[in-house]
């Protein structure tokens, strides 16, 4: 039994450092839709022509988005991933003022499922603090076409353009951690 229990402690030890993530933000807007900004440890990203090899990396920045568990649409899945956002990040050095813009892309991995994100290197040192603006874009009728249901109960947007500001936001010790 107590063979078990270690075994139990180096499991979810080894779990902790793969689940070790920054929270920056969190916001909710409608119809339900939230919102969690992380900073993560980097990683290793596929197709790597497409995405900033790890090891130049200091961080992988995300957008956990999701539908809420409560008001809703009717007929949305709570809790599933909100598809076909335009999601880009400006992260600017406070001390600096150097910055850097991504696009933040759909990924899948074991730990969050769907999310947008991307491996980045920051505009300075990894203890420097800075500044993020989150952008997102809702999908143009190109991406995501729309039913009259949803039309006259929500509009012709399937959500406005919001943006999230935060403000001295410390990556050191995501930066510094490991995956391995």
């Amino acid at each position: 039994m107590k063979i078990l229990y270690i075994i139990c402690f180096f499991i979810s030890l080894q779990n902790l450092s793969y689940s070790q993530e920054l929270v920056i933000g969190e916001e909710r807007v409608k119809p339900g839709i939230i919102f969690i900004f992380e900073g993560a440890i980097k990683d290793h990203i596929m197709p790597e022509e497409m995405h900033l090899k790890e090891n130049v990396s200091n961080i992988h920045i995300e957008a956990r988005v999701n539908w809420d568990n409560k008001d809703i649409p009717e007929g949305t899945p709570a809790g599933g991933f909100v598809p076909y956002l335009s999601i880009n990040a400006k992260i600017i050095n406070t001390k600096t003022g150097l910055s850097t813009f991504i696009d933040l892309v759909p990924h899948i991995n074991l730990i969050d499922n769907f999310h947008y994100a991307r491996n980045i290197a920051l505009p300075g040192k990894v203890d420097d603090r800075y500044d993020i603006e989150f952008n997102i874009l809702g999908p143009t009728v190109k991406e995501l076409a729309l039913h009259k249901d949803w039309f006259e109960k929500y509009g012709p947007d399937f959500l406005d353009s919001v943006k999230f500001n935060y403000t001295n936001v410390d990556f050191e010790k995501i930066a510094n951690a490991s995956r391995n």
